[in-house]
């Protein structure tokens, strides 16, 4: 998408800017010749994170804006008050302010710790409180006010809850935000939306957390970084309240084909969907008939075992190194295991006969889907389908497994 100019000037306070999304978005607005406060925590790089807020600072000049970067940790009310308390001084004031400062841990209720859950909380919904309410006063100033929530639509659905309670209230306490202070501000003339992704979004932090596979199925951060602009570019008495998501705020502003926007052209129409929306076709896919996979599923899992145990090897277990359980709901409900850590390996019904390294818990036709290969494991995980508890990165490894296996099962 091409710039229109419309942010020349503009200063943008950006919460988490120094990579992923909120870098995107400081890019795209630097081409316009915006001022960018860079506003994260990476001071030092991280060694398994590229990028600080200085190195994102570089590339914002580069691109031909101007940057400030600020030491900000969203949760510390005196650090957000001196970044906006710098960036006024600095460019005479505030007109955008970006949310996308963020913690995930896709964790079940017994497996999320309170410092994971506070984290969240803190950073998520607290934090956006926080920069929206020291930013207020500025914004009340400009004449082109926006916040924009990087955050999902609100849905009241068990679905978008029950995998991961503690991240779904607090990321919904950002959508809250949204909904609340547009009503708040409409009269001040502050439009406040939010923005989320159709498909999973390519990042650092995805990678680290998933694998690097992850690529495959999921978009650049432009794509988020070219609806965002789209929105800011408007004017913010004409759309305020209201929860976007990306490729439809591109669409209506005329853009027809997303390949480019892949991380992997050839796999643009296999992406995975993101969490809290629902399917633009659901109607059509609700009515599927949901029983008849179930069932195919779970009338090949034991046949699926036998094929595996007949399979492996010393050479499989010295590349594992594994233990897993699997606790298998749906039609057929059981437990099975697979050993690939000990011995020539061994897999079957029950718990495992030695202390399991990573427990999987998932519907019977996703567990065939998974290792017939039509459903990977990180996308799985990322969607809601498989819940993992253990070692996550050993259980990431079954990836590899699958691969192996794939064209002899």
């Amino acid at each position: 998408m091409i710039n229109s100019g419309k942010l020349a000037g503009r200063t943008l306070f950006i919460t988490g800017a120094s990579r992923g999304i909120g870098k995107a978005i400081a890019l795209k607005a630097a081409r316009d010749g915006a001022n960018i406060i860079i506003a994260a925590k990476t001071a030092q790089a991280h060694p398994k994170l590229p990028g600080t807020i200085y190195s994102a600072a570089e590339e914002v000049e580069k691109a031909g804006g101007k940057a400030h970067p600020c030491i900000v940790d969203v949760r510390d009310e005196q650090q957000v008050r001196t970044a906006v308390q710098e960036a006024v001084a600095k460019f005479g004031g505030i007109d955008i302010v970006v949310n996308n400062a963020s913690a995930i841990s896709l964790t079940g209720t017994a497996d999320t710790d309170m410092k994971r859950y506070d984290l969240m909380h803190s950073i998520n919904t607290r934090g956006t409180f926080l920069v929206s309410k020291e930013c207020l006063p500025y914004l009340q100033k400009s004449n082109h006010a926006h916040i924009l929530n990087i955050s999902p639509p609100l849905s009241m659905k068990t679905k978008w809850f029950a995998p991961h309670v503690a991240y779904t209230m607090a990321k919904y306490g950002m959508s809250m935000c949204v909904l609340g202070m547009a009503g708040e501000l409409r009269d001040r003339g502050i439009a406040v939306n939010a923005l989320w992704p159709r498909t999973a979004i390519h990042t650092a932090a995805i990678e680290m957390l998933t694998g690097p596979d992850s690529a495959s199925w999921s978009r650049k951060p432009e794509i988020m970084a070219d609806a965002a602009y789209t929105i800011l570019c408007r004017e913010p008495k004409q759309y305020t309240g209201q929860f976007f998501i990306d490729d439809e705020v591109l669409e209506s502003a005329g853009v027809k084909d997303f390949t480019d926007y892949a991380c992997v052209r050839e796999n643009a129409d296999k992406l995975m969907e993101d969490f809290f929306l629902e399917p633009r076709n659901s109607p059509v896919e609700e009515a599927q008939p949901v029983s008849t996979t179930a069932a195919s599923g779970d009338a090949k899992i034991p046949q699926l075992f036998k094929k595996i145990e007949s399979l492996l090897s010393t050479e499989i277990v010295s590349k594992t190194q594994a233990v897993y359980q699997f606790n298998i709901s749906g039609d057929e409900q059981g437990t099975w295991f697979l050993d690939l850590k000990n011995g020539t390996g061994a897999c079957g019904t029950g718990a495992p006969p030695a202390a399991a390294d990573a427990t999987l818990t998932m519907k019977s036709d996703h567990f065939f889907d998974m290792f017939s290969g039509k459903l990977k494991a990180a996308p799985a995980y990322m969607s809601g389908k498989l819940k993992i508890s253990g070692d996550f990165q050993k259980a990431l490894k079954l990836e590899k497994l699958m691969k192996a296996l794939k064209s002899k099962l």
